[in-house]
């Protein structure tokens, strides 16, 4: 078997992160990995090992999972499935969003909980150094600098390699670039969803990763005749591959992480690395939200 064919998420191309930390643009999130309303433990935990595992073999190398997922549920099944981690797997983590029950979540960025969550986080998966750590979200009632400043001080200490932030503003991201060095953004971006079109324009003229959530989104767009399911059949490929191809299309700062808690899902999302539009196959899609 090909290279190519055994690890298709290297047909993705890669994406340097802060300058010098390679990763495949098509990642895989961790958030599905947990028990309903991203809460407790899977059903099927040894399938969610199996899962983890078949991205790497794929070629994935840019997991994205946080603190808050389960809680802690995310970051035990990926220390279980992968530790010790192979040469260049990326683990990127978040913190600052408590939890108090399933789909309940609640932004707290008092610098002491952000030391504490970091500290857990590099226990439970293992590690003496977080490679991305993001600000799951900004607290309003804490000043920026303070939430920030503290991942300066566990990044001075080396507990973390770079620093991202999640669903923010172009306005937001500068004033944060102000306080520390920012180098991946997280927003909810798809390509039925592109509310943060221009943060990502933003993260493109700067060279910020851009981390879509949610990325295979697609709404009307997957209807039977419609733009999406038309395209598909032409390619032999489901709707959400093609979402996926357009993500990695848009942008080449764009590194979404499709995330599911079954290896044949996994498997065919991978593999939509593989797949390559044409300008007007692209611009087709883009103008038909």
């Amino acid at each position: 078997m090909s290279q190519e064919a055994s690890r298709p998420a290297d047909a993705a191309g890669t994406f340097q992160l802060g300058g010098d930390l390679p990763v495949n643009r098509l990642g895989y999130g961790a958030m599905q990995l947990t028990g309903p309303g991203v809460w407790g433990p899977p059903k099927d935990p040894e399938e969610a090992v199996r899962v983890l595992r078949r991205a790497v073999e794929l070629g994935v190398n840019f997991i994205d999972t946080a603190d808050s997922y389960g809680p802690f549920v995310s970051e035990q099944l990926i220390h279980k499935a992968l530790h010790p981690y192979p040469a260049g797997l990326v683990i990127a983590t978040k913190g600052g969003l408590s939890r108090a029950g399933p789909d309940d979540w609640r932004p707290l960025g008092r610098p002491e909980y952000l030391r504490q969550q970091t500290e857990l986080s590099l226990r439970h998966l293992g590690l003496e150094r977080i490679d991305l750590y993001q600000l799951h979200r900004i607290d309003p009632k804490v000043p920026l600098g303070d939430q920030l400043g503290e991942l300066r001080l566990l990044q001075q200490e080396g507990k973390i390699r770079h620093i991202g932030i999640s669903e923010v503003t172009v306005t937001q991201i500068q004033e944060a670039r102000t306080i520390v060095d920012i180098v991946s953004v997280q927003n909810l971006y798809n390509l039925a969803s592109r509310d943060a079109e221009d943060v990502l324009d933003y993260a493109e003229r700067e060279n910020l990763g851009f981390i879509p959530w949610f990325p295979m989104a697609t709404g009307e767009l997957a209807r039977p005749g419609g733009p999406l399911d038309t395209l598909a059949k032409t390619y032999g490929a489901s709707p959400s591959q093609l979402a996926l191809a357009w993500l990695l299309r848009r942008s080449p700062v764009a590194l979404p992480i499709p995330g599911t808690s079954s290896v044949s899902h996994v498997e065919e999302n991978i593999r939509a690395a593989q797949i390559t539009l044409s300008d007007t196959e692209f611009q087709a899609l883009s103008q038909a939200v």
